[in-house]
Order: C-alpha cells, then sequence, then structure tokens
C-alpha cells in the first residue's frame, strides 16, 4: 500500500467510526434485538438476510454514504426539532428524517409486494435507524446540527458533543460489540413492559427528553473525561438496551 492510499485508508476508517452510534454501539443494539426475537421472526430475518445476523447488517446504513446513489436516504439518519415542540407539531423535511424513513422501512417490510432484495434493503435499514433513533443527538437543534457545532473536548481531544456520544464514550469502554451487549443493564420484566409500552411517536417523545438533557449536560468548550463518563455512560448503555428492545418489538410484529 503507497503512502497515499494508506493516508485514505485511515480517513475512511476514521470517518466511518464516528458514525451515528459508531459500529460497536450499532452492531450492540442488533445482538440485543436478536435476543428478543420470536422464533418465527428469527426463521423470516435469517431467510431475508442470508443468514446475516442483525448485528453484523447494522451499519449497513452508514456504509452505503459513501455511494451517491443512496442519498436520498441521508436524511433519514436524524430529525431536528425544537425543545418546544413535539415531533408531530414541527413541520416535517421533505425529504424525510429518522422518524419517516422508520415508518416507511416498517411498510415495505409489511408489504407482500416488496422485492426480496427491497426487503433485505430496508430490513438493513431498519435495524440502523431504530439505533440512530435512541442516539439523543439525532434529535438535536437544527442551529447546531444536532450538537456537532457544541464544541468540547474529550480527555484533551477537539471534538464535539454529538461524537461524545455517537463513539467517544463507547471507544473508551474498550468493549467489542458481542461484550458491551452481554454487560448492559439488568432490566426486569416490568420494566421491559415499561420500555416497549407504546408507539413509535412514544419513543420518540422519550428520546427527546433525554436530548435536552444531554445539552445541559455540559457547556461549549467544556473538558470531558472520566467524570462525564462516570454521569452519563449508564445511560448510554441503557439507550442502546431500550433500542435493542425496541427494534425486537418491530421485527416481531412486521414477521410474528
Amino acid at each position: 500500500m503507497n503512502y497515499c492510499l494508506l493516508i485514505l485508508y485511515f480517513l475512511s476508517t476514521s470517518l466511518f467510526a464516528s458514525e451515528d452510534w459508531g459500529k460497536n454501539g450499532h452492531r450492540t443494539v442488533g445482538a440485543v434485538a436478536q435476543q428478543y426475537l420470536s422464533k418465527k421472526a428469527k426463521r423470516k430475518i435469517d431467510k431475508i438476510l442470508n443468514h446475516k445476523s442483525l448485528a453484523l447488517v447494522s451499519t449497513y446504513a452508514d456504509e452505503i454514504k459513501s455511494d451517491d446513489k443512496y442519498d436520498q436516504f441521508k436524511p433519514w439518519h436524524y430529525a431536528n426539532v425544537p425543545f418546544d415542540k413535539k415531533y408531530s407539531e414541527v413541520e416535517k423535511n421533505l425529504n424525510g428524517d429518522v422518524v419517516q424513513g422508520i415508518q416507511t422501512c416498517i411498510e415495505k417490510l409489511k408489504s407482500e409486494t416488496t422485492s426480496a432484495e427491497d426487503q433485505a434493503f430496508y430490513l438493513k435499514m431498519l435495524v440502523h435507524l431504530v439505533g440512530d433513533m435512541h442516539q439523543p443527538l439525532h434529535f438535536g437543534l437544527e442551529e447546531d446540527r444536532g450538537a456537532n457545532d457544541f464544541k468540547v473536548s474529550w480527555f484533551g481531544e477537539s471534538t464535539n458533543l454529538h461524537r461524545v456520544w455517537d463513539s467517544h464514550m463507547i471507544e473508551s469502554y474498550k468493549m467489542s460489540y458481542s461484550e458491551l451487549s452481554k454487560n448492559l443493564p439488568v432490566l426486569g420484566q416490568t420494566e421491559i413492559k415499561l420500555i416497549t409500552k407504546g408507539d413509535l411517536l412514544d419513543w420518540v417523545a422519550d428520546n427527546r427528553e433525554l436530548t435536552k438533557k444531554v445539552y445541559d449536560s455540559a457547556s461549549q468548550n467544556d473538558y470531558l473525561g472520566y467524570r462525564y463518563m462516570y454521569d452519563w455512560f449508564d445511560v448510554l448503555k441503557l439507550q442502546l438496551h431500550k433500542s435493542g428492545i425496541r427494534l425486537a418489538k418491530i421485527l416481531n410484529e412486521i414477521y410474528g
């Protein structure tokens, strides 16, 4: 590999590492969801994905961002909503957003006219988007691009609050996705019922409550490190767990 190709390689891997929950976060969501699938849903999903796991396909929606053929799906990863409004009250992005994206995926997967190829595509998209929905800053403010312009440092490295939640905390934990999925908060049946209660818009409202708290968790140019991990990493892990449980509920409703 020559010098120029080496630079391009590291740039590309750095870009992918900072997307959404990061690879480990999304794969954790997929691994959690796999545990909560019904036997019937597992069989159908296994056939559609050609024996690939939900963890493996969970990063697909980020990987296709490098192909301009899929540019229309880029707005599906987030929704900008002011703090004083509910998602249902704001004017929707005509190009779609994370909620509309999830709704479209569900419609496509329930339709008997959706081709096998599109079934696989929209299933992989759904796995990813439900993960995105639970990253609280994917419901961030438009004026700072979902806290991408909210500048902070992470253990002395210049970054932004969005990226801290996307990837920095997960990367700092130094666990593989399989290790992380096995070390999430232990939840009882009552807690699981509360997490799955309601519909998609109820879950959006739940996530947006956290969005406001995350914005209040730091100030511009703050130095974040061990204390921030101590205060917030358990919250992040619970979001990953919620995301997997809710994804499984959606998939069980689609596939039986």
